[in-house]
């Protein structure tokens, strides 16, 4: 997708199974740093957010397990590697070990203009979309996959999920 004009953002969320401080969450706490730098460093990283007092909580809401990771790539391909590809995959291995089952979307993809910085607003609306509708171009996941233009691609990819 590249050079279209469009960029990949994408939010995942997840429910702790512990407090930050419990000691069951340490082990996934320790991973934070090194995997968000692994992410910086790979082609195709544009952005993440990141809140100064805390980078993973949802403002506004009154749960503190409530866990979010937003970010923004160059393609579909640069997602896919880093998700797919590095011990980001690994970690998500374990990720019952320290997160709850949700019992909705977990994970919203869409395409935004190159150099658009998605508010949390815009990618709650995104689950909130697939929770209603399912995966659309509006807003899709690894189990149905739009291109940049609102086509879906091909049958012949491999269906993936990706927490």
């Amino acid at each position: 997708m590249s050079g279209t004009g469009f960029q990949l953002a994408q939010i995942n969320i997840a429910h702790a199974k512990y407090d930050r401080e419990d000691p069951g969450f340490q082990s996934f706490i320790d991973l934070l740093d090194p995997v968000n730098a692994m992410a910086e460093r790979m082609p195709g990283f544009v952005r993440r957010y990141q809140d100064e007092e805390d980078q993973m909580t949802v403002p506004g809401l009154d749960d503190p397990r409530l866990l979010i990771n937003m970010s923004v790539w160059q393609d579909l391909d640069a997602l896919f590697n880093f998700a797919f590809k590095t011990a980001h995959a690994k970690v998500m291995m374990r990720r019952k070990e320290w997160f709850s089952e949700l019992d909705r979307a977990h994970l919203a993809m869409w395409w935004v203009p190159e150099g658009h910085v998605p508010t949390l607003a815009e990618a709650q609306a995104r689950l909130a979309s697939i929770d209603a509708n399912g995966p659309t171009a509006h807003a899709f996941n690894f189990a149905a996959l739009y291109n940049a233009d609102g086509q879906p691609l091909g049958p012949d990819l491999p269906k993936r999920d990706c927490a």
